[in-house]
């Protein structure tokens, strides 16, 4: 059973707190799967994670783009795991229906979309039930992620 990490985005964007947490998953050596709610979505954190820093860039691919097994981070609105990812993110409402054979599972969620809270609660409820070790994370005033007891 995965490690299963729950991003509850209050005092950030997505588009500012994913790629730091893409960036620490590529240092650690993981490869990642990024599944995203929407086609529209998928193109839009394309094009972000190509420009989010001026001196950087997240070297990723989607279907689009092709090369599946060479991209560290792969782009989908899919099951699919084509580049064998260790980790699976989980961003704008986007739920997984097996959380097997990744190491850890990071649902990153919006407070501010209903829906994408909902599915994280789900989410949340089938990991407990699962018995998974799930944890909660939220930003402190300076940006950090703590920890939730």
């Amino acid at each position: 059973m995965p490690e299963i990490l729950f991003y509850h985005l209050e005092r950030t964007t997505l588009e500012r707190a994913l790629p730091d947490l893409l960036v620490r998953s590529l240092a650690r050596g993981w490869r990642v799967v990024l599944t995203v709610g929407s086609d529209e979505r998928l193109q839009a954190l394309n094009n972000h994670l190509w420009s989010f820093d001026d001196s950087s860039f997240l070297p990723h691919g989607s279907a689009a783009d092709g090369h599946a097994a060479d991209q560290p981070v792969w782009l989908t609105t899919g099951d699919d795991n084509p580049n064998g990812a260790n980790v699976r993110f989980l961003v704008d409402g986007a739920s997984a229906d097996d959380f097997s054979g990744y190491e850890r599972l990071v649902f990153m969620f919006d407070a501010a979309d209903p829906e994408a809270l909902a599915t994280a609660r789900g989410a949340w409820t089938k990991a407990r039930e699962a018995g998974a070790d799930a944890t909660y994370w939220k930003q402190d005033e300076n940006g950090r992620w703590k920890k939730q007891a």
